[in-house]
């Protein structure tokens, strides 16, 4: 049975991750080892909460209750919990290295999950101790709102391990979707047309940006594709293009955008940075 959950990497994501993990009733850890970004994280999951609360979504009782279930650490070695959920920056080495330990400080019994967007989860499997208990657990940003969590099954993951995690995410209210392990998994592999489009165009100079996104949100998208990139982050939107791109043997229709390059190589990368395609206060 989960009763606690690790969440390790206090940046947007694991914060949303963190906090939908409270509200659900799980015991949570968000570990950084940055006390900085773990000070940010924790003021924006108060922020989030009281927002909550302020709209009537969640009663004065339950935000208070939410936040007693957190604890926020930068000591590697206090995370020990039932699931762990990692979150740090979308990079294979430190990946390993931060499961790996985890495997050795906990309980063979405690499941180890990622929230790569990119990254193939085989090649971690193969490399962590106990495959069996190790899957992965996508979810989407903002990890509060939005509703999907992609369940990436490897051929080492054992059927108990998914059933579990499954149950997690139903817990939290979230609607967990079972795939394979492939480059960008489901969503991320059908919306890089919607992303490489979109920028093909602008570089071309046929349209600007802000008239890209106005008129996909008019014809229903809830949000244009450079708004949206700005929101996920245009490093790590940049980060699941390459390795698809790679994945799939370099098809040209899939070549990353070298506009978005530069924004990265630039640290515009959206919201986070304060701006992206986007200037935000």
């Amino acid at each position: 049975m989960i009763r606690i959950i690790g969440v390790c990497g206090a940046g947007t994501m694991g914060s949303g991750i963190a906090q939908v993990a409270a509200m659900a009733g799980y015991a949570t850890i968000l570990y950084d080892l940055d006390p900085p970004v773990l000070a940010k994280g924790r003021a924006a999951i108060e922020k989030s909460l009281a927002a909550l609360t302020e709209r009537n979504k969640l009663s004065r009782a339950q935000q208070v209750a939410s936040l007693g279930r957190l604890s926020f650490v930068h000591d590697r070695e206090s995370c020990v919990a039932d699931l762990i959920i990692e979150a740090i920056v979308e990079k294979p080495e430190p990946k390993l290295e931060l499961l790996t330990r985890l495997a050795a400080i906990n309980s063979r019994e405690t499941i180890l999950t990622s929230n790569t967007s990119s990254l193939s989860l085989e090649a971690l499997a193969s490399k962590i101790p106990g495959p069996e208990r190790f899957a992965g657990m996508h979810f989407f940003n903002p990890a509060p709102m939005m509703k999907l969590v992609e369940v990436v099954r490897t051929r080492s993951v054992s059927d108990a391990t998914l059933q579990t995690i499954l149950g997690v995410a139903r817990q939290m209210g979230k609607t967990p979707v079972v795939c394979a392990d492939s480059p960008g998994f489901i969503v991320n592999h059908v919306a890089r047309p919607y992303y490489l489009e979109a920028l093909r165009m602008v570089e071309s100079g046929s349209t600007d940006v802000e008239s890209v996104d106005l008129l996909m949100e008019a014809t229903g998208f809830k949000m244009g594709p450079f708004r949206l990139m700005d929101l996920i982050g245009n490093d790590i939107n940049y980060a699941v293009s390459e390795s698809v791109y790679e994945s799939l043997g370099r098809p040209e229709r899939l070549k990353p955008s070298e506009m978005q390059r530069q924004k990265v190589q630039e640290g515009s990368l959206g919201r986070k940075t304060g701006k992206g395609y986007y200037r935000y206060e």
